[in-house]
């Protein structure tokens, strides 16, 4: 299993609008059919700049990735890079999962 991991400087100008707009476009990312789920999350260290966000895909295998790099991600990067262009900062990052653990409680 694989995460890919999109982390996002949003401008407070613009942060309603691209928090808006990132709840949609995540749904579009997972229609690719690339990733299984993702979840959106908000680094909770103070930035100046704006607010960080985080939002991380899980992906089966690596073939799945490559196709999205492939086939997807330049057309689903446009409309964000096209509406917000230099009020968000992003980058991306790949992570291999090697275990997984948890606590159930009784």
């Amino acid at each position: 299993m694989y995460i890919y991991n999109v982390t996002v400087n949003v401008e407070d100008s613009v942060h309603t609008e691209w928090l808006n707009w990132i709840k949609l476009h995540i749904p579009q990312v997972l229609a690719t059919g690339r990733f299984t789920d993702a979840k959106l999350t908000k680094v909770l260290v103070k930035e100046e700049t704006g607010v960080t966000y985080s939002v991380q895909y899980r992906a089966k295998s690596r073939e799945d990735l490559d196709n999205y790099y492939k086939l997807d991600a330049d057309r689903l990067r446009q409309e964000g890079m096209a509406k917000f262009a230099d009020k968000i900062l992003a980058f991306r990052t790949e992570l291999e999962i090697i275990d997984e653990y948890s606590v159930t409680f009784n």
